[in-house]
């Protein structure tokens, strides 16, 4: 069993994977605040009120922590610079690397990247990890630029890290639409796959200290490779968007 700390344990990922993990391991959940619904689900987990963005906000919260698992932030496409992505997106994740390249416990820090870090590429070039990054916005910049301080703190400051370029997640399959066009397909991952790509994170031993690898289900045409996550980290994912949708058998 790990010491397992969850930031922004309150949107869907957050959840979804705090009750996932919860019953092989200890979980401390992160976030600015809880409303009494959220504190209820997670009644069984310790959680801190914190503003992340605060860089006392991190002193001793790593103590005795095994992994972080970094998903606080801004997650808005249209987001300025200014807007909040400077504070979440910027501030905050370099907060948590120099506090991890502190900490006497931690063994690795899996963070959120996504899908928007590349998806300026044309959409009939499937998308390798190799691939330089091309992000079409300022939420996808914010993203490249986690990936770069990952690589820092791992190579210069130890501290082994696995980003994961995120695709177009679902909760469930209420969220799954069956009309959406190919392309909206091909990025789809599901909650499923999302569970045992953290487990393949969390259980992975890694060559180099910094690692990403790309988020989607198996889908019959998939808008990013993950076939370096097979390799690298084990993961098989289940699920298949165009299965889902009836387009394939």
């Amino acid at each position: 069993m790990a010491k397992i700390l969850i930031t922004g344990a309150t949107g869907s990922i957050g959840k979804n994977l705090a009750e996932h993990l919860h019953p092989n391991h200890e979980l401390v959940l992160v976030n600015r605040s809880f409303d009494d619904k959220e504190k209820e689900l997670f009644k069984e987990m310790e959680i801190k009120e914190l503003d992340l963005v605060e860089q006392n906000s991190w002193d001793g919260l790593l103590e005795g922590i095994d992994y972080v698992i970094q998903l606080a932030g801004q997650a808005d496409a249209t987001a300025g610079f200014y807007d909040s992505l400077l504070d979440l997106n910027y501030k905050l994740p370099y907060n948590l690397f120099d506090a991890a390249a502190k900490s006497s416990s931690l063994k690795r820090v899996i963070y959120a990247s996504s899908i928007h870090a590349s998806d300026a590429y044309p959409s009939n070039v499937q998308v390798k990890i190799s691939d330089i990054p091309r992000p079409s916005d300022l939420y996808g910049v914010s993203k490249v630029y986690i990936e770069a301080l990952a690589s820092y703190f791992a190579f210069e400051q130890g501290v082994e890290s696995i980003g994961l370029r995120i695709g177009d997640y679902k909760e469930d399959d209420s969220e799954f639409d069956a009309n959406t066009d190919v392309s909206g397909l091909a990025m789809y991952l599901s909650n499923r796959d999302m569970c045992h790509l953290m487990d393949c994170c969390l259980k992975a031993e890694l060559k180099e200290p910094a690692l990403v690898v790309n988020g989607l289900s198996n889908n019959t045409f998939p808008r990013l490779d993950i076939d370096q996550a097979r390799i690298a980290i084990g993961y098989e994912p289940q699920d298949d968007a165009f299965k889902k949708a009836g387009l394939v058998k």
